[in-house]
């Protein structure tokens, strides 16, 4: 009787689990149902550096020009590991000192850092790339985390790929992308991979620092949230076990 009620017991808890499981289980949930779409033009997809990017910034100069009394010998590569943007959008720089670059894309920070090394140097060329430049890709696929990227842009498919595919509780046709504007916000968009007829190559369309969110089936958050709600109760169960047993046999 007493292992009767505990079942039943379990069984109830099971059934709430799963009727709150979704709510509690699943992220950026929003009322919006609608994809949305983004226009794709040549400075959208152009990436913009931003303060705390940590660039790679090499010095091309001619090599019969010295440095002596210019601040010191000016190698090819100004930093291994990369220059970092302050909080303010400067780096600073062997020679020249600070240049603000954030908010430009790599070519304009290249030009604006040559237009500064032209008045010490004859005919200096600048390369500058953003080393951090990366992904999140989040939620149901194998191996969640940073996608780094060495490109403006990636596709979501790309993303997915990089992450080791969805996995089988993923939902298909809602994929969440989440984008920061520093003229917009924040934006989200839904992705229904399911549908080519409805797929839109502009929605398919990642930039650096976008966080991508598989969301879980409701059979996923019904387990994930059954699981929280009836642990307590098979600590119980396997503890009453042997009292039931007891019973039964005394019977």
């Amino acid at each position: 009787m007493l292992k009767t009620k505990l079942i039943l017991t379990l069984g109830a808890v099971v059934i709430l689990a799963g009727c709150a499981g979704n709510k509690d289980y699943t992220l950026a949930q929003t009322k919006m149902r609608n994809t949305q779409t983004v226009k794709v033009t040549d400075r959208s997809i152009e990436y913009r550096i931003l303060p705390q990017d940590r660039l790679e910034i090499s010095l091309y100069k001619d090599p019969a020009q010295s440095t002596e009394g210019g601040g010191g010998e000016l190698g090819q590569s100004m930093n291994e590991k990369g220059i970092l943007v302050n909080t303010a959008g400067y780096v600073s720089l062997p020679l020249i000192g600070k240049v603000k670059v954030a908010g430009l894309s790599q070519t304009q920070a290249a030009d604006r850092i040559t237009a500064q090394y032209e008045k010490y140097l004859n005919t200096p060329t600048v390369y500058v790339e953003v080393l951090n430049k990366r992904i999140f890709v989040l939620g149901e696929v194998n191996k969640p985390g940073v996608v780094k990227i060495d490109k403006e842009k990636m596709t979501l498919f790309e993303a997915i790929a990089n992450a080791g595919d969805l996995t089988n509780s993923a939902v298909r046709d809602e994929i969440i992308i989440l984008s920061n504007s520093p003229t917009r916000g924040m934006q989200m968009r839904k992705v229904n991979l399911t549908n080519f007829d409805t797929m839109k190559y502009a929605s398919l369309m990642l930039r650096p620092n976008d966080i991508v969110y598989v969301k879980p089936n409701d059979w996923k958050a019904f387990k994930v949230a059954s699981d929280n709600y009836t642990s307590p109760f098979e600590t119980i169960t396997k503890i009453a076990a042997p009292f039931v047993t007891l019973q039964y046999l005394s019977d």
